[in-house]
């Protein structure tokens, strides 16, 4: 399956928190998209990793995704090394992606900076003839394949977007998605210990943020993303 765009996260929610409402939105414009969770935040204070693969697997038909895996890697412990790179490359020449989207560049929580190294890393090394991949059980080699852009979303921190998508009419949807995971965010009557995403002002900001980023574009509501590269346009009219 070819993907138009594949999203990474280094824990399930990731994409949802930060760019579900683009998600839903490319989907509804006949998109194929992905998400690759690189860990299943097995050490989350809430929940469990089969609570969160559920929890997963219900947020990605709320947004309709094309497909969704998860390459479990070790929570708070995977490394930016060859062995994670090659299993990155080997889904991302397996989907083909022209655009991959993935962590903040640097954010509170030591996965999310690490992943976006790890999967940036990865789209380079993708489209390099000389290695060779090929997934498991199958005899055949893959073809080298380079994303066309890489970009990276905004998560705890209030990193400055080099652009941002207007989502208006998709917060709903993200919001759906993000209540999936409801075993991770505010309920007042879940008695499981405190964490910084389960609070009334966290569940809060999400709204917030996209409003506030909306407001500087002159839309109701958008999220934001840093480009590796720069940002080209057709013309001045693609632009506003």
């Amino acid at each position: 399956m070819k993907l138009d765009i594949l999203v990474f996260g280094a824990h399930p929610d990731d994409a949802e928190l930060s760019v579900g409402a683009t998600i839903a939105k490319e989907v509804d414009r006949g998109k194929k998209v992905g998400i690759i969770d690189l860990t299943r935040g097995e050490l989350g204070t809430r929940g469990s990793a089969e609570i969160r693969d559920r929890e997963a697997a219900k947020a990605a038909e709320i947004l309709g995704i094309s497909v969704r895996e998860n390459m479990e890697f070790a929570d708070g412990f995977f490394v930016n090394d060859k062995e994670h790179q090659m299993a990155l490359i080997r889904m991302i020449r397996k989907y083909r992606p022209e655009i991959v989207l993935c962590n903040a560049i640097r954010d509170r929580h030591i996965d999310h900076g690490r992943g976006s190294t790890l999967v940036s890393d990865a789209c380079f090394l993708s489209g390099l003839l000389k290695i060779d991949t090929r997934m498991e059980g199958d005899d055949q080699w893959q073809d080298p394949w380079r994303p066309k852009q890489v970009y990276h979303y905004i998560q705890w921190m209030n990193l400055e977007p080099d652009f941002v998508i207007d989502v208006t009419g998709y917060m709903d949807t993200k919001l759906k998605a993000i209540a999936a995971y409801s075993s991770q965010f505010y309920d007042p009557d879940n008695k499981a210990p405190d964490t910084p995403i389960s609070s009334k002002n966290f569940k809060e900001s999400i709204g917030y943020r996209a409003r506030d980023l909306g407001r500087l574009v002159g839309v109701e509501y958008a999220e934001g993303f840093t480009s590796e590269r720069v940002i080209a346009a057709d013309s001045l009219g693609d632009i506003f």
